[in-house]
């Protein structure tokens, strides 16, 4: 959503774009009295959130045994240095078809498997002890990853296998086309964004490094996922919004508005996952996890991944609701909270519209093949919603709208209330507004 003062604060004093350029267009003026009402409420709480990552810090994951199973093992780097056409019965003499019935799939696999043209690769270990060792990968006519000669891939290695079985490919290297796409993305924020696209950029590697460094280690070491996502996702939430926004009042207010709603998804999403007897074990990854970390509460990361994948939709609803509020009260200063309010809603209705939609389209899209498959079985809506790997899907879905809509109204009664308590100062910014716009910049910077 466009916000009117973008613009307006793009020319606004060229002279001192460096040092404001990160805020969110003009901000009325804020009383001191307002601001220390505001520092009151936000300080404690990011105190709260730096002593929650000082306590809940991990020294690093907690080493376990590889148990060689799905992404639990050791992989190097590995290339196809030649590619020849065999026949797949004097490849595959020991896979006779089980029975002659071809009807069933795994009848058709073995026959295809004994008359087609099947692929014999030679691909050489590139990194680790073994580099340079080669060794023999067959793919057969209907396997869903064909090799190429050439191409760069992943290996296993099984360190207890006999030596002729210990590597086999396992996967494509696609780290060029994601580092190719990354970086148009990167260029294309800046581009349009400017130095609030940079600031954006910057924000997202913090995020990533919290994720990283801070969220999924400490539950790996047994902390209540719960505790370790609220205080995650508020780090984020403070380091993102403030760097992206500016350290003002109108991104405190935004914060304060996203706090809120992330409470509100935590209590509905424990109250449902407990209630719908949701273990968050429901497929080969999680069994993995669960296998490798007994200790982990799964229902619980179930919960703390519905309060990170809701933060990011709630950060771009609480800021537009804010910003909204904010040029509805520079565009009429007499305009009281009642009337910011009513205003403010009616463009937050809109926005509701749209942004419940995208979430639930979000969730569809991930879950478009778990859903493929129930269409297939021609299982009946009721029986589909009511299967753990589906009902997973809607609790998030529901929960994180919930508190999406919820952050409309929240957030937009916090603004028009900070906005009006400083009625007394807006002949000032009247003055502010009009064609003296140095001014605005200075008072901006005080």
């Amino acid at each position: 959503m466009a916000h009117p003062g973008h613009a307006d604060h793009a020319h606004a004093d060229p002279g001192h774009s460096h040092g404001h350029s990160h805020g969110h267009g003009p901000a009325a003026p804020v009383s001191k009295h307002l601001r220390k009402v505001i520092a009151a409420v936000l300080i404690p709480f990011a105190a709260a959130v730096f002593i929650g990552m000082v306590v809940l810090w991990p020294g690093g994951a907690p080493a376990h045994e590889r148990s060689g199973v799905g992404f639990d093992r050791q992989t190097q780097q590995g290339k196809v240095v030649s590619l020849s056409q065999v026949d797949c019965k004097s490849v595959n003499a020991s896979q006779v078809p089980p029975t002659g019935d071809t009807s069933t799939p795994e009848g058709r696999e073995a026959q295809a498997a004994q008359t087609g043209e099947c692929k014999k690769a030679t691909v050489e270990v590139a990194t680790g002890p073994d580099k340079g060792r080669t060794f023999v990968e067959i793919v057969q006519p209907g396997a869903p990853r064909q090799l190429k000669d050439g191409q760069d891939v992943v290996v296993a290695y099984a360190p207890d296998a006999p030596r002729d079985l210990q590597y086999s490919v396992i996967d494509v290297n696609r780290k060029l086309p994601m580092a190719l796409l990354a970086g148009i993305f990167a260029v294309a924020v800046v581009l349009v964004g400017r130095m609030r696209g940079l600031f954006a950029l910057i924000a997202l590697v913090v995020s990533f490094a919290v994720l990283t460094l801070f969220i999924l280690p400490a539950i790996l070491q047994g902390s209540n996922p719960l505790v370790v996502a609220v205080v995650g996702a508020s780090a984020i939430m403070l380091i993102a919004l403030y760097m992206c926004h500016g350290l003002t009042a109108r991104t405190s207010v935004a914060v304060l508005g996203t706090l809120v709603s992330l409470l509100l998804i935590g209590l509905l999403g424990s109250l449902f996952i407990d209630w719908a007897f949701l273990s968050g074990n429901t497929d080969d990854n999680t069994g993995l996890i669960h296998g490798l970390y007994p200790g982990i509460d799964m229902s619980g990361l179930l919960l703390a991944g519905v309060i990170i994948g809701s933060l990011g939709v709630l950060d771009d609803v609480t800021v537009t609701q804010t910003s909204a509020v904010w040029e509805l009260h520079q565009a009429d200063p007499a305009m009281g909270p009642r009337g910011l309010y009513r205003a403010g809603i009616r463009i937050g209705r809109d926005h509701i519209a749209s942004v419940v939609n995208t979430l639930v389209l979000a969730y569809a899209g991930a879950a478009l093949p778990l859903l493929l498959l129930f269409s297939i079985a021609n299982s009946s809506m009721g029986s589909v919603a009511n299967s753990e790997l589906v009902a997973e899907e809607i609790v998030r879905t529901l929960v994180g709208s919930i508190g999406l809509v919820a952050s409309v109204p929240v957030t937009t009664a916090l603004a028009a209330l900070v906005v009006s308590a400083d009625r007394p100062g807006s002949p000032g910014d009247a003055v502010a507004s009009g064609p003296a716009r140095g001014g605005r910049g200075r008072r901006r910077k005080r």
